[in-house]
């Protein structure tokens, strides 16, 4: 409802004089100033983008394009653990020139200080650490993490420290100043706003080089007419966000009521990541003996929908990297499904997984032939 004048009424310009253009104007300014209010910044620190891909890409190509890479090796620290929109731009700066260090896992999902402080170096001049991990939930120590990043630079500006705080957004502390970050991606999708839709938080001070070059909008970061209509279901799907903050612990009861009755009900499982700190809608468990795909297939049919790795990549068959940097075999990966509740999900959607999800183990292992061991 939000929206829809923005997509027929008011659908104006921004940057136009006229009444349709300032209409839009001010929805667009709204629109971000509920975005700083819920990170606790200002609202000129807040640029829209269309995608968390492209807030990631933005941050993390434009602290580090404009170093000279001869004279100046610019030094990126992140992990390998990250979403592909951080990771492979880090590996596209590899290719250019930059050097990169990709920290470790444990085979819980998290990083270690103690790595961190290691990879530090003079010429570092970018962490990107995600705040909680989209295919395992786990969530990194970001405001230890700054902590250190403040403490290694003293006076200096370099490193900057980046989030990706896409998972995190519906459910964890924000506050851009309690996280001591520079920079933070989020997206509309992922608190039940329009896809096609993110932001990305630059601190006050800080320079960036753009990705796209034309009219200015965006402070001159993002040009290109602004989607008023989506922005402005960014800023009403914040707001929701807000609004929601109680249903945290049913979601957290329902997953661990979900991963309780496939301990009982299903052998032969490993769990991917941690129960304690970590998101509380997601669950990532390996089904030793069976292929993810044939299990998100066969829930698909009873009308359940599951994930194998990252959504983003459903499309690859690869095993998922996340997985394969916190220990698992190239076997396990390729067996693992994401369950992923939400703000609408309910207990006898969770009776019903539990119901149908045994008996799908059983056939699928009968078929590929796998014993489970006793």
């Amino acid at each position: 409802m939000a929206m829809r004048p923005y997509l027929d009424e008011f659908a104006g310009n921004p940057s136009s004089l006229h009444f349709f253009g300032r209409k839009s104007k001010e929805a667009i300014d709204e629109a971000r100033k509920r975005v700083a209010k819920f990170l606790n910044c200002s609202p000129e620190e807040i640029i829209f983008t269309g995608s968390a891909t492209e807030a990631n890409n933005l941050a993390i190509f434009g602290v580090v394009k404009p170093f000279n890479f001869v004279s100046v090796r610019p030094h990126i620290i992140t992990s390998s653990i990250e979403h592909s929109s951080v990771f492979e731009p880090c590996q596209v700066l590899e290719d250019e020139g930059a050097e990169v260090t990709y920290l470790p896992s444990t085979r819980d999902g998290f990083v270690k200080i103690a790595d961190l402080i290691k990879a530090l170096k003079k010429n570092t001049v970018l962490v990107s650490i995600i705040y909680a991990n989209n295919e395992i939930g786990t969530i990194q120590p970001i405001a230890e993490i700054s902590k250190i990043i403040k403490k290694f630079r003293k006076s200096e500006k370099f490193p900057l420290f980046h989030i990706d705080a896409v998972q995190g957004i519906n459910y964890l502390d924000c506050s851009v100043e309690k996280l001591g970050v520079d920079l933070l991606s989020l997206s509309g999708q992922k608190i039940y706003g329009p896809k096609g839709v993110g932001a990305l938080y630059i601190k006050r001070g800080v320079s960036i080089a753009p990705l796209i070059y034309g009219g200015g909008q965006e402070k001159g970061l993002r040009s290109g007419t602004e989607n008023v209509a989506f922005i402005i279901g960014l800023g009403e799907a914040i707001r929701q966000v807000l609004k929601n903050k109680s249903k945290i612990a049913k979601i957290r009861s329902l997953r661990n009521k979900l991963y309780k009755g496939i301990l009982k009900s299903v052998p032969g499982i490993k769990l991917n990541g941690s129960m304690e700190n970590s998101l509380p809608n997601i669950l990532n468990i390996t089904f030793k003996g069976v292929e993810g795909e044939a299990v998100e297939l066969a829930l698909d049919n009873k009308g359940i929908a599951v994930s194998t790795g990252s959504a983003c990549a459903s499309h690859d068959l690869k095993p998922s990297r996340v997985l394969l940097a916190i220990g698992l075999s190239h076997e396990e990966a390729h067996g693992a499904i994401r369950f992923s509740l939400g703000r609408y999900t309910a207990k006898e959607e969770i009776d019903e997984v539990l119901k149908v999800l045994p008996q799908i183990i059983k056939r699928l292992r009968k078929i590929s032939g796998y014993k489970v061991k006793k």
